[in-house]
C-alpha cells in the first residue's frame, strides 16, 4: 500500500509544502502566503496551511488519500503554547491521520544534518543560529526579533542604511551612494520623506532595502562597504557563539550550514561570511547544498510514518 506524507515549512513570508511518498519521492512542491504563528492568531497560520496543503494534493493527484502523516515546522513553533493551539487548529481540519508540529529551525537543522551535529545560520528578514552538538544537545541564539535582535538580517541592514542616509543628509556622516539608491527603492524625493515612509514599513518591507545595500557595496562604496561588513561579523559572533558552545571551541571540526534570502548562494554577504569564517571560526566545514526546510519536515513525518507503522 502506499502512503503519503507532507512536510510545510511555515514562514513569515511564505509556506512551502511538499507532498511526498513513503519511499520520499516529492510528488508535488507549492508555495503559498506566510503562515508563521502569531499570539492568538493560530487559526489564521491554520487556514494558510490547509489551503497550501490541499494546493498541493491536488497538484499531485492525491485529493482522494489521506496522508497518513503531516509534519509542519512554522515560525513562532518555538514557543509551546502557540505549537499546541496550531496542532489542534490543524488536528480538527482533518489533514492528516497524524499531525507534528515543530518549530522552524527544526525542519531546517535536519534538512541540513539529518541527525547529525552541525550549527545552521539563518538570515532573511530575521536572524538566528541554531546548532545540535556531537552530544545531541541542540541551542540557539539569536533570533530576538525585529526590535530586539535579527542581527545581520536583511531587515537590521535596511534599518541600519536608513541611519546611515539620515546621517549623511545632516552632514553627520560623508557623502555616499546609499542616499540616492535608498530614496529611489523607497520612492521618495527627500530624506525627510523616510520618516514616514519608516514608521509605515514593516521588518520585510526594510529587508527590500538590503539588496541596494549590497548592490552599492560593490560598486565601491565606502559606507555601504563598511555596513557589509558589520553584518557579516554580526553573523560571524552568532556561529562562533553555538561553536563554543556545543563543540567546545570554534577550531573543532563544525559542519556549517547557511539559509536565508540572504545568504543565498553567490550573494556578496554569503560570499564575505565564508571568508571570514576562515580566521573567526576555523574549524568550520561549510556545506555547500542548498538548506530546504520542506524537505527536512518531509524526512521528520517519514520518521514518524515509520514508528507509526511499527507501532501497529
Amino acid at each position: 500500500m502506499t502512503y503519503i506524507v507532507v512536510g510545510v515549512d511555515g514562514g513569515g513570508s511564505k509556506t512551502r509544502v511538499i507532498v511526498a511518498d513513503d519511499a520520499g519521492t516529492s510528488l508535488a512542491d507549492v508555495s503559498g502566503p506566510g503562515s508563521a504563528v502569531i499570539p492568538g492568531h493560530a487559526d489564521a497560520s491554520a487556514d494558510v496551511i490547509t489551503t497550501t496543503v490541499n494546493e498541493a494534493l491536488e497538484k499531485a493527484e492525491m485529493m482522494h488519500l489521506m496522508p497518513k502523516v503531516l509534519c509542519v515546522g512554522v515560525a513562532g513553533g518555538g514557543r509551546e503554547s502557540e505549537r499546541q493551539a496550531l496542532w489542534q487548529a490543524l488536528a480538527s481540519r482533518e489533514l492528516a491521520e497524524e499531525v507534528i508540529i515543530h518549530p522552524d529551525y527544526s525542519i531546517a537543522l535536519d534538512d541540513a544534518f539529518a541527525e547529525g551535529a552541525g550549527i545552521l545560520l539563518v538570515s532573511g528578514t530575521g536572524s538566528a543560529c541554531f546548532g545540535r552538538g556531537p552530544s545531541g544537545q541542540t541551542a540557539r541564539c539569536g533570533g530576538w526579533g525585529p526590535m530586539c535582535g535579527d542581527e545581520g538580517s536583511g531587515a537590521w541592514i535596511g534599518r541600519r542604511a536608513l541611519s546611515v542616509v539620515t546621517a549623511s543628509a545632516d552632514g553627520r556622516e560623508p557623502e555616499t551612494a546609499l542616499v540616492g539608491a535608498v530614496l529611489t527603492a523607497a520612492q521618495v524625493n527627500e530624506p525627510q520623506e523616510l520618516i514616514a515612509w519608516a514608521s509605515q514599513a514593516t521588518p520585510k518591507v526594510f529587508a527590500s532595502l538590503a539588496p541596494i545595500v549590497t548592490s552599492v557595496a560593490d560598486a565601491g562604496d565606502l559606507r555601504a562597504n563598511a555596513l557589509v561588513s558589520l553584518a557579516v561579523e554580526e553573523l560571524v559572533l552568532h556561529v562562533r557563539t553555538l561553536a563554543r558552545s556545543l563543540f567546545g571551541d570554534e577550531r573543532a571540526a563544525i559542519p556549517v550550514a547557511f539559509t536565508g534570502g540572504m545568504l543565498r548562494k553567490g550573494s556578496t554577504l554569503r560570499k564575505r561570511l565564508e571568508q571570514r569564517l576562515r580566521s573567526a571560526v576555523p574549524g568550520a566545514q561549510v556545506h555547500g547544498a542548498d538548506v530546504v526546510p520542506a524537505r527536512g519536515a518531509v524526512h521528520l513525518a517519514l520518521r514518524g510514518l515509520g514508528e507509526s507503522i511499527a507501532a501497529n
